[in-house]
């Protein structure tokens, strides 16, 4: 098949990019970065609070660059950092009330930016998308362990 147009990455690649297009316009008016929402939405999913190298696992970032993103989220009393421990080269991150109320904000843009994704999708269709996107997901991993 030498017809791109109906290749599957560049397509995923098409989707991932105006999909994340999309949820970064609505969620700039709340004055945070797009890096800087995955870190709220992380933070809330788990409890408040993390150590900072998971963070940086998790944004798949150098550990300087997760605490540049932090810096800056500190300053805005989104985020307070912690000694985690004895260790004091650890950092614990915890999400601040000033935080979580900045995600619940945007939380409703990501579900907004999701809705429009699916527009038109049947309940099946939307369960079958994210099946199989979960599959190539696996797939993949399984191919760069190999």
């Amino acid at each position: 098949m030498n017809d791109c147009l109906h290749c599957l990455g560049p397509t995923l690649g098409w989707a991932a990019q105006m999909s994340k297009a999309a949820m970064d316009a609505r969620v700039s008016r709340y004055d945070v970065t797009p890096a800087q929402t995955h870190v709220l939405l992380y933070l809330q999913r788990h409890g408040g609070q993390v150590p900072q190298h998971e963070l940086a696992g998790y944004l798949r970032v150098k550990p300087s660059t997760v605490g540049g993103v932090l810096d800056r989220m500190e300053e805005k009393g989104l985020v307070r950092r912690s000694v985690n421990g004895a260790d004091a080269r650890r950092r614990l991150i915890t999400l601040t009330e000033k935080g979580a109320e900045q995600q619940a904000l945007f939380q409703q843009s990501f579900l907004d930016a999701e809705e429009a994704m699916v527009r038109g999708f049947s309940q099946e269709e939307r369960e079958a998308l994210l099946s199989l996107l979960n599959r190539v997901i696996q797939n993949l991993k399984e191919d760069s362990e190999a």
